[in-house]
Parts: C-alpha cells; structure tokens; sequence
C-alpha cells in the first residue's frame, strides 16, 4: 500500500505551454522523489506588444510518499 500527495507548481517558458510543462516536471523532480504524474490544471499566456511574452501552466503534481 502507498500514500500520495498532490501538489501545486507554476512554471513558465518563452518558448510554449510544452516546453513549461516539461520544466517544471523537471525542476519538480529535483525537489520531490516518488513522482508518478501531473496533470495541467491551467493554461495561460502573457502577452506584450500584441504577442506571446511568456506561456504558463500551473500542474498539479502527484508523488508517493516514503515509507
């Protein structure tokens, strides 16, 4: 039997909503072992000067918690 827990992270990129989630799995990774998904709880952008600045995600992270 395991426990997990959830947690919430905001990550963000220049490049695309992709590329933030998969920054902030791994910036997670470095902090929480045990992970074993995420899900994507909110998409958005910023926009400056009529473009794309910057794409965020904020993910809800799910990790089992040691014995």
């Amino acid at each position: 039997m395991s426990v997990a827990k959830i947690t919430e992270i905001s990550s963000t990129s220049k490049k695309s909503f992709d590329d933030a989630i998969k920054e902030g799995i791994k910036r997670a990774h470095e902090t929480l072992k045990g992970i074993k998904g995420a899900w994507v709880n909110e998409m958005k952008v910023d926009v400056k000067d009529g473009e794309i600045s910057e794409y965020r995600v904020n993910l809800r992270v799910t990790f089992v918690l040691k014995d």
